[in-house]
């Protein structure tokens, strides 16, 4: 096997035929052309790429403050409620004062519900902004 022949399993075999030319096959896709020029304008930061990227901050921005104001509101009611209404911390249940099942057992669940939609909406966020990127 000589070196200038390579692997060429023709020039091992004797054919003196010479190799045919490689093609490169590229698919074309008509969405990526159009997805190509959306990005640049994101990262070039046209006036177009700033109201997409704008809007996807805003609408983020609002239901992150929408849930924040939600943990405010329970985590502030609820001692408000206790200290207003007094007979509520004299109730129990299974042994146990209704306030303390509140504020040291029950409000973690809630925090984890918060936490998980507080994602899902991000990623909803996302989901929308990419899909208006592709249009």
């Amino acid at each position: 096997m000589s070196p200038d022949h390579g692997f060429d399993i023709r020039a091992r075999l004797g054919d003196g035929t010479p190799r045919p030319r490689r093609k490169r096959v590229v698919l074309a896709d008509r969405r990526t052309r159009k997805v190509a020029r959306i990005i640049m304008e994101l990262e070039e930061q046209t006036s177009v790429g700033e109201v997409l990227v704008r809007h996807l901050v805003k609408v983020q921005l609002r239901s992150a403050l929408v849930l924040t104001g939600v943990v405010a509101a329970v985590l502030l009611g609820l001692p408000l409620l206790f200290w207003g209404v007094p007979a509520i911390g004299d109730l129990e249940v299974l042994g146990f004062r209704v306030t303390w099942l509140l504020l040291g057992v029950l409000i973690y669940p809630f925090l984890v519900l918060i936490g998980y939609l507080c994602t899902r909406n991000a990623e909803r966020h996302e989901r929308d902004f990419t899909h208006m990127v592709e249009q």
